[in-house]
């Protein structure tokens, strides 16, 4: 038996003081463990050892509880409609889109998210998904400033922050944009469909590796972002960058 189990079992029953937990349902908290152990002759080391591993429970506790949330609040979280017109009269689903549909949905399973934002030679927006119980998971997107059209250097940094934080939600909670008639009539699944989170993923893998202006790879591929590509083109445009990479 370990020297914590010993200081908890092998006393003399006047020696123990009571504690009265705070703690809902009437359970120790770690910090009220310690002062309890201290107090019955447990050693400092054993302490430190007994909140170190209630600690790193504590952590996977919340982050199961984070999991379940995120797989709960997708399991509601529908297509997100497409409601703005991009590059070529392509539709898309805007931040605000994306907001109205999932916000009442995360709030009601504990979650919650917001934005990082650091630039040097390139703009990093980091999206950060949280739970109520603690545990919370980052991602990160990159790109330069939108210069493209007759955008000033605000307007350029601007645009670009909104892209970005439109995505790293996205990539955050897997979520995707419904093909509804606008998007068919734009040619949106014309070809068979979009591609796949992978395959974005793979591209704007490419895409950063290649030090490639995402704003104009999406003018190349005539989509208004990476995820709006037709599966059907998914090909050519790794062609394209792995021709860059090499």
């Amino acid at each position: 038996m370990n020297t914590v189990a010993n200081a908890l079992v092998e006393h003399e029953p006047t020696q123990i003081t009571p504690v009265r937990s705070a703690a809902p349902g009437g359970a120790m908290t770690p910090m009220e463990m310690a002062y309890h152990l201290i107090q019955n002759g447990a050693d400092l080391g054993s302490v430190k050892e007994m909140l170190a591993m209630s600690k790193e429970l504590a952590a996977d506790q919340a982050r199961m509880a984070f999991e379940e949330a995120v797989a709960l609040a997708k399991a509601e979280i529908g297509p997100v409609t497409r409601n703005a017109k991009g590059h070529n009269d392509k539709r898309y689903a805007d931040f605000a889109a994306y907001a109205r549909a999932v916000d009442p949905i995360i709030t009601k399973y504990g979650l919650s998210y917001r934005f990082r934002t650091t630039q040097a030679d390139r703009i990093t927006v980091t999206c950060i998904l949280a739970h109520k119980a603690g545990h919370f998971e980052e991602n990160d997107l990159s790109g330069p400033a939108d210069t493209s059209g007759s955008k000033n250097a605000i307007q350029a940094i601007g645009s670009t922050l909104t892209y970005l934080q439109r995505y790293s939600l996205i990539q955050a909670l897997g979520l995707s944009a419904s093909n509804d008639d606008d998007g068919k009539a734009g040619g949106i699944a014309a070809d068979g469909g979009l591609i796949t989170t992978t395959q974005r993923d793979n591209l704007l893998r490419l895409i950063d590796e290649t030090g490639t202006d995402v704003v104009k790879f999406c003018e190349w591929a005539k989509v208004e972002a990476v995820a709006d590509l037709l599966d059907c083109h998914y090909d050519k445009a790794v062609g394209v960058l792995e021709q860059r990479k090499a």
